[in-house]
């Protein structure tokens, strides 16, 4: 979902002072952000709700979720012809309407429309015809998570951009030329949007329930699973490092992206653990090989393709086939839950802070060092929580496998 241009409405240079300009982006980063966490709230509510979705199911419901998304793009995304400035009625991104003189705009392509009509699609469904009360409810809730974490995470580098001298005075004289704004905006984002679906998950926590079929829960062959596990892999590789135009622009879109994952998840026994774990590192990796070994070569070819591919890689799907052992043996949810988080918390962190060139506090500060500062923090928070934080009896019973 592009939203470059619609944060540049509330702090470009040409912008800085038109209140109009600013408010209009703050209710495109509204919109934008809520309907993106909504997803993830609904998607969160449907693996928690108990209701037993098949992979057929979902594999239909992803289909009719994209002619939703057509719909969505028709009616309030439609018309986008910039050569003849032609934009949709509704718009969040750089326009004449703020630049009558420009010459050089490149206005973007937004499909946010596509994405709510597809989000209530997705809402339709799940609450009023399967009757899962906990997708809607989270739903809703990351919605509220979205529309009002990306506002006021970019509040604080709109401020910026607005009154540069307030950071001219005090601490912020030292400071400030550290302080990476966008990265702030992202992490106060994240930080809102995490606690309110965190928040909604505990007040709806009575709702949680796991299915109670005696079926097996691996509907999808073990063969096929793995053959989707590489079949993805090799997609989201070739979108974002390979580079092929149509695979690019397949998987540009979410719900295109989403459609292997979530049919996978439902219907296989190996997925969850795919996703949480290799899936999920796969471009992560990708990304901070090309930045340090291709793009800064601050590392040698050799050593940054064991170090940030081969080796977390498969550090990754030997946990996934570990966990998967162990779920066939009855570990519990609680159980899985605590290691899995640890090992995704600091396995991701340790990439992270090697695309941040390890900003280390006591080297030399970089505009990476607050940020870096932040993220351990969070992971030691985390680590903590889980060694010393949990309580027993309050969480319902299931099998990981479940």
């Amino acid at each position: 979902m592009t939203y470059g241009q619609t944060i540049g409405l509330t702090q470009n240079a040409n912008f800085i002072g038109h209140w109009e300009a600013w408010r209009w982006g703050m209710i495109g980063l509204s919109i934008k952000g809520g309907i993106w966490i909504s997803f993830a709230g609904a998607f969160l509510g449907i693996g928690l709700g108990g209701v037993k979705y098949r992979y057929r199911e979902m594999l239909l419901l992803m289909g009719g979720l994209l002619v939703a998304y057509m719909a969505g793009i028709f009616l309030l995304n439609s018309p986008f012809d910039p050569a003849n400035k032609k934009l949709p009625g509704i718009y969040f991104s750089e326009s004449w309407y703020w630049n009558p003189d420009g010459v050089d705009l490149k206005p973007r392509y937004e499909y946010w429309g596509g994405l709510l009509f597809a989000l209530v699609a997705l809402v339709v469904y799940a609450s009023l015809i399967r009757k899962d009360r906990l997708s809607l409810h989270m739903a809703l809730w990351g919605f509220l998570g979205g529309a009002l974490g990306f506002p006021l995470g970019q509040c604080l580098q709109s401020f910026h951009a607005w009154n540069p001298e307030v950071f001219h005075h005090g601490f912020w004289v030292s400071l400030d030329p550290y302080m990476n704004w966008w990265n702030m905006m992202e992490i106060t984002f994240g930080t809102i949007m995490g606690s309110l679906l965190g928040l909604g998950i505990w007040l709806n926590r009575a709702r949680i329930h796991f299915p109670t079929e005696t079926e097996p829960h691996n509907s999808i062959p073990s063969a096929w699973e793995w053959g989707l596990f590489v079949v993805h892999c090799f997609l989201l590789v070739a979108a974002e490092f390979i580079e092929i135009p149509v695979i690019m622009e397949l998987y540009d879109n979410g719900l295109i992206l989403a459609i292997i994952p979530i049919v996978a998840v439902t219907g296989g026994a190996w997925w969850p653990y795919f996703l949480i774990f290799p899936v999920t590192l796969v471009p992560i990796a990708g990304k901070t090989l090309r930045s340090l070994g291709y793009e800064e070569m601050s590392i040698s070819l050799q050593a940054g393709w064991i170090l940030y591919v081969i080796l977390p890689v498969s550090l990754a799907v030997l946990a996934a086939v570990y966990f998967k052992k162990k779920a066939d043996l009855g570990q519990s949810c609680r159980q899985f839950a605590g290691i899995a988080l640890l090992a995704a918390t600091w396995l991701y962190f340790s990439l992270n802070y090697a695309f941040f060139n390890f900003p280390f506090p006591w080297l030399p500060w970089t505009g990476r060092t607050p940020s870096g500062l932040i993220f351990t923090t969070c992971a030691v928070g985390l680590t903590l929580l889980v060694l010393f934080g949990t309580r027993k009896g309050h969480a319902p019973s299931a099998t990981a496998a479940s």
